[in-house]
C-alpha cells in the first residue's frame, strides 16, 4: 500500500486491530508512536496520518488532509472479458487515474461475464481500491454497467460534451495510430473484447461520433490494450 484508504474517517480516530489496515500498519510497516504514513478518504482528501498510539484496541491516529483527489478527464469504455482479466483491467485503470469506467457487453463476448459474482457481490470495488492505493492517491472512479454497445453509447451521450473526444481502438477500421493523433482535453477510449468489435458495433460507434484508431499493428489482449491505450491517450493529452 502506497496510501492507506478509508471510505470514512475512522471513528474516534482509531483503526481497530481487526482491520487489515491496522495489521498492515503494525506488522508490515512496523510503525509506532510518532511515525507518519500517507492516508486518504476516498474521493474526498489525501494527506498524512501520524500514529498517536498503538494499543490493544488498535492504531490511534491524527489525520491531516492536504489535497483533494483528482482524476483525469478520461472515460475507459471496456467490453466485458473474463473476470480474472477484468480484475487486472480495473486495478490498472485506476492506478493510471481514469475518471470513469464503463463496462459493457458485446456481440462477440461471453454473455455470462455480465452477471459474474465479481459485480453481483461488489467484489470489483476491491480492485478499484487496490489500484488507487498503488497510485498513492485517493481518487476512485465511478463504474457504470451496460448490457451492450447501444446502451453504452447512450451512457456516454449522457455526460459527454462537444469537447469530448471519442476514440474506438480497432484493428479492422482504424486508420490513424493513437500515438500520432491530436486529442482533445476530454476523451472516451473504447476497447473491445478478445474477439474484437462486431461490424454492427463498429457502425454504432461511428454513428455516435467515435473515431476508429490503431494501437500499432499487433493484436493485443483486452487487458494489455486497456493499459497501453490509456497510457498513450494520457500522453497525447499531456497528462502522462
Amino acid at each position: 500500500m502506497n496510501i492507506i484508504l478509508f471510505d470514512e474517517m475512522p471513528q474516534e480516530n482509531l483503526i481497530p486491530r481487526s482491520d487489515e489496515r491496522a495489521k498492515h500498519i503494525i506488522e508490515i510497516l512496523k510503525l509506532k508512536e510518532g511515525d507518519v504514513f500517507r492516508m486518504g478518504i476516498v474521493n474526498r482528501s489525501e494527506g498524512e496520518a501520524t500514529v498517536r498510539a498503538v494499543t490493544e484496541e488498535g492504531v490511534s491516529i491524527v489525520y491531516e488532509p492536504k489535497t483533494i483527489p483528482v482524476l483525469y478527464p478520461v472515460t475507459l469504455l471496456c467490453a466485458q472479458v473474463r473476470p480474472i482479466c477484468m480484475k487486472r483491467i480495473l486495478r490498472e485503470a485506476v492506478s493510471l487515474g481514469v475518471g470513469r469506467i464503463v463496462l459493457c457487453g458485446s456481440d462477440t463476448g461471453e454473455k455470462s461475464y455480465l452477471t459474474s459474482n465479481l459485480y453481483k457481490t461488489g467484489e470489483y470495488r476491491e480492485y478499484l481500491l487496490d489500484g488507487a492505493m498503488q497510485s498513492s492517491h485517493a481518487g476512485v472512479p465511478e463504474v457504470l454497467f451496460s448490457d451492450h454497445v447501444n446502451q453504452a453509447t447512450r451512457i456516454i451521450n449522457g455526460f459527454a460534451t462537444e469537447r469530448t473526444d471519442r476514440i474506438m481502438l480497432d484493428n479492422v477500421t482504424g486508420a490513424v495510430n493513437l500515438s500520432d493523433a491530436a486529442v482533445s482535453e476530454e476523451a472516451v477510449l473504447a476497447i473491445g473484447p478478445e474477439r474484437g468489435w462486431s461490424d454492427r458495433e463498429r457502425k454504432l460507434f461511428v454513428e455516435s461520433g467515435f473515431r476508429p484508431m490503431l494501437l500499432g499493428s499487433r493484436v493485443l489482449r483486452t487487458e494489455t490494450a486497456c493499459s497501453c491505450g490509456t497510457a498513450v491517450l494520457l500522453s497525447r493529452m499531456g497528462l502522462l
